[in-house]
């Protein structure tokens, strides 16, 4: 593991060395959040142009339920440790509903289900209850945080029931991450390098099934495969999105904090900033294929 992570580093810092800034749509993506109020991070990398945007892009920010792709990738490792399967069975227990979003905290008490289905709704639906069942079942927040620094990611990291992290689940809640973080673990399970090629290939599907779509999912053509989860809490929200473009695959991570606007509506600040930069780098990259985006439907 120790090698492994070195090696990680390593390449990450070539990577880094042989990127270059995309300024003219850096300088378009400042002007557009320049007004916000609140903190406000933007990652863009077009992958095969190799150029990025990075503002504040090393900050760390709250995840709120984007830890669910960390979790993700803690269950399966289990899975390719033969300690977890895809089809195995689970009984629900009624004392494990909590409230947020989610489907089974309505399961009825005893219901069955399997770890497919678990995985499904926690990215799908962003589901709470079995977000929480499939962190205990990864060997909870150690080890996936042990598993994200193994990845390079040492800003990503699991606080809510892990050991040690009392004090800094009270400022960043769940999780925490950065948006250059959050964008590169989109890239190396793209990139097949998340346990190997045939888990993030699994992994990669079941990213691409989002019901949280009215955000930078609306300002792309439905016809474009995209992977992508959001997160949100009252005075944070964010989203990651890995594209597979007519030019080349595009990953971007916007994460906010300290939001001033603290609304549930699709008129909130950071909800619609986050739709205006997914519309521009769409069409700064893909002018050939401008897309005209919809507003949301209510």
């Amino acid at each position: 593991m120790k090698y492994f992570f070195l090696t990680v580093m390593c390449m990450n810092i070539l990577l880094v060395t042989a990127q270059t800034i995309d300024k003219n749509l850096e300088k378009s993506i400042k002007k557009e959040i320049e007004n916000f109020r609140g903190d406000i991070g933007v990652y863009v990398h077009h992958l095969k142009k190799n150029k990025i945007v990075a503002i504040n892009a090393d900050t760390v920010f709250p995840t709120a339920s984007l830890i669910k792709v960390p979790i993700l990738v803690g269950v399966f490792q289990k899975i390719h440790d033969g300690e977890l399967k895809l089809s195995q069975p689970f009984i629900y227990n009624a004392k494990r509903a909590y409230g947020g979003s989610g489907l089974m905290q309505f399961y009825k008490d005893s219901a069955a289900t399997d770890l497919s289905t678990m995985i499904s709704l926690m990215l799908t639906y962003s589901d709470n209850v079995a977000a929480i069942w499939l962190q205990e079942l990864s060997g909870g927040g150690i080890v996936i945080n042990k598993l994200m620094d193994s990845l390079g990611l040492v800003n990503t990291k699991v606080n809510s029931r892990t050991e040690g992290r009392q004090d800094i689940w009270k400022k960043y809640g769940w999780g925490q991450t950065t948006p250059q973080e959050l964008a590169e673990l989109f890239t190396l399970i793209r990139q097949g390098k998340v346990i190997d090629e045939r888990y993030s290939d699994k992994m990669y599907r079941y990213l691409k099934n989002q019901f949280y779509n009215g955000r930078s999912l609306s300002q792309l053509p439905p016809t474009v495969n995209t992977i992508s989860k959001t997160g949100s809490i009252d005075e944070a929200r964010g989203e990651v999105v890995l594209l597979n473009a007519p030019s080349g695959d595009i990953v971007f991570c916007i994460l906010t904090k300290n939001n001033k606007d603290k609304s549930w509506t699709d008129a909130n600040e950071a909800e619609t900033l986050t739709r205006k930069i997914a519309s521009l780098i769409w069409n700064y990259y893909e002018p050939k294929h401008s897309f005209k985006s919809y507003t949301p439907i209510n």
